[in-house]
């Protein structure tokens, strides 16, 4: 499995002010995941610590999962839009997008031994609604598979809380 170079800008350095636990470069407690283009796909490699284990202390946790399937597949919203409009990430006016709903699909157990990689692609976008597609890969085996519908969001008015 190919990954993109790591030369290449993560999404999340070009989201100002993202206090995200899984994926805000802001918060010094969280997860400081990753993303970038691999072509049409956008592709996330990220090593959990073991104090994320599951009840089994060799297997990641399903919650963890989630918020890591959860963060990619927003961010890659997020960099599709300023994509589809010509823009570099952060660029004003920014662009922020919610998650309107979130599927998870856990095949087999994520070992913490290994890093995860998530791969994620566009499958539907609307003027206001993107449809992301994203599986967790630990090696070459896919252990979760999500689908997650996300918002686009009046970014003046989510910064400000309203």
């Amino acid at each position: 499995m190919t990954q993109p170079s790591s030369r290449l800008p993560a999404f999340q350095d070009g989201l100002r002010d993202n206090y995200c636990w899984g994926c805000g470069t802001l918060n010094d407690a969280g997860l400081h995941i990753e993303s970038r283009w691999d072509g049409e796909e956008s592709v996330c490699v990220w090593q959990a610590p073991d104090v994320y284990a599951a009840g089994p202390r060799h297997v990641l946790n399903g919650g963890i999962i989630a918020t890591i399937l959860d963060c990619h597949s927003v961010c890659t919203a997020i960099a599709n839009a300023y994509r589809e409009e010509g823009r570099e990430m952060g660029t004003d006016p920014d662009i922020w997008y919610v998650t309107g709903s979130l599927n998870v699909k856990y095949l087999r157990p994520t070992p913490l031994a290994s890093p995860v990689t998530l791969r994620a692609r566009v499958v539907e976008r609307g003027e206001r609604r993107t449809t992301i597609a994203c599986s967790l890969y630990s090696d070459e085996a896919e252990c979760a598979r999500s689908e997650l519908v996300a918002v686009r969001v009046d970014a003046e008015a989510w910064r400000e809380g309203e």
